[in-house]
């Protein structure tokens, strides 16, 4: 029988294939260029431009993330509500207190970021203030802080700035064919070489995007079984989640970016209202709430 335990096993296991299958796509991508252009250094060159890129994006994540949230610091006496909650719940977790903003926005939603728990934080917006209870807000937040315990916020980076590799490469692949790029062959492999160059810089980046879609999916449902486990009140949690859904409008500033970060999908899909599987940063909030055993 299904827990909550073992929903937590099953989507770490998920995730990591996904992940593994994530770097095989970017590893063969450098293999094919270094065949292409007959040079197999662009293999490792292309592996440690991706590393860089990792590493420098994660350092700097929780400022870049705020920024296009247009997020500000929320002050404790006028949010003391939240402030109880993400102290509560941080003791009971055992992570070190994330600093907490807000976004003044109607629409109800929450975020976690940050490159580690230790330099982590919690926002919320106005909206979800306004609408949700004691024990609903909670479940919010246990699900932010999961995916800080989970360390969520370091592969959501990672993954986020693979798929845009991902995309630089077939971009750079596709113009160098365009404009004439060489390498030393007979004709007849050159075009043959040049036919599947073309093939995989077009199916290149629908699937790493597909990919990262499915990750962020997998990591909400693992923030759910997590955040119930921490309040020990699923229920709270699958209000909440209904009350976000239902509220018709999106927020008012988006970044795809960041999307797969809120608990919800910025766009406002409602409750009853199929979203296409694949192509959703989020879960459905029916199959969260049956996730949750409700």
């Amino acid at each position: 029988m299904a827990t909550l335990y073992t929903e937590q096993s099953k989507n770490v296991r998920k995730t990591w294939l996904l992940m593994s299958v994530f770097f095989v796509i970017v590893i063969g991508l450098g293999w094919f260029f270094s065949l292409y252009y007959g040079d197999p250094n662009i293999l490792y060159i292309f592996i440690i431009f991706s590393i860089v890129m990792n590493v420098v994006s994660y350092w700097f994540s929780d400022k870049i993330v705020l920024k296009l949230a247009g997020a500000q610091v929320a002050k404790r006496e006028k949010f003391f509500d939240l402030y109880a909650s993400v102290e509560n719940l941080s003791i009971a977790g055992g992570l070190p207190m994330p600093k907490i903003y807000v976004v003044q926005d109607p629409a109800p939603n929450a975020f976690a970021t940050g490159r580690d728990k230790n330099h982590a934080v919690i926002c919320a917006t106005t909206g979800l203030l306004a609408i949700l209870n004691k024990s609903e807000l909670e479940g919010v937040i246990a699900h932010e802080l999961s995916h800080i315990g989970n360390k969520d916020m370091l592969l959501s980076t990672v993954v986020v700035v693979l798929v845009g590799f991902v995309s630089i490469l077939s971009d750079i692949f596709m113009r160098s064919v365009f404009w004439g790029g060489h390498r030393n062959s007979d004709n007849k492999s050159r075009g043959l070489l040049m036919l599947v160059g073309v093939i995989l810089s077009i199916l290149a980046p629908v699937f790493a995007m597909l990919i990262q879609l499915a990750i962020s999916r997998k990591r909400e449902f693992l923030a759910d079984a997590s955040g119930a486990l921490l309040t020990r009140y699923p229920e709270g949690l699958a209000s909440a989640l209904r009350k976000i859904s239902q509220y018709q409008r999106p927020m008012s500033r988006q970044s795809k970016a960041i999307a797969h970060l809120y608990i919800a999908d910025p766009k406002g899909v409602r409750l009853g209202k199929k979203i296409s599987g694949l192509f959703a940063t989020h879960p459905s909030v029916e199959e969260r709430i049956k996730a949750l055993g409700f």
